[in-house]
């Protein structure tokens, strides 16, 4: 199971699996970055089922993929958080701010693309 996989699963429960989109190949990493088909199943308020768990209220989790990981209970590595990048198409992921700030943005939007209500903010 990949990173994000086991993220969706602990916002939305152990039924939801992430589904592989057929892969693109028009040679541009960022086109062909791989995504997840929305599902036709009730849709999850991610932000109230955060806010619901345990350590919700001492992490940073709005803004912060380490804080969103640890929250939910995912190893938050230098080595994790490169593979989750690289499943949502970033080949070069290296841990800075802005590519911590890219990772939780996507991860929020694949999030909201398999049935996740997401608030605005947390996709700009």
């Amino acid at each position: 199971m990949g990173i994000f996989s086991s993220i969706k699963e602990a916002i939305f429960g152990k039924e939801a699996k992430a589904q592989e989109a057929p892969e693109a190949k028009t040679g541009n990493a960022w086109a062909d970055a791989p995504t997840t088909q929305a599902r036709a199943v009730s849709e999850v308020d991610v932000e109230q089922q955060l806010d619901a768990m345990e350590g919700s209220d001492r992490l940073n989790w709005r803004t912060s993929i380490v804080d969103l990981m640890k929250l939910i209970g995912v190893d938050s590595t230098y080595e994790n958080r490169k593979a989750l990048a690289q499943e949502l198409g970033r080949e070069d992921y290296s841990g800075t701010a802005e590519d911590n700030i890219w990772l939780h943005k996507r991860t929020m939007r694949e999030l909201s693309a398999n049935g996740g209500k997401v608030p605005a903010e947390f996709l700009d």
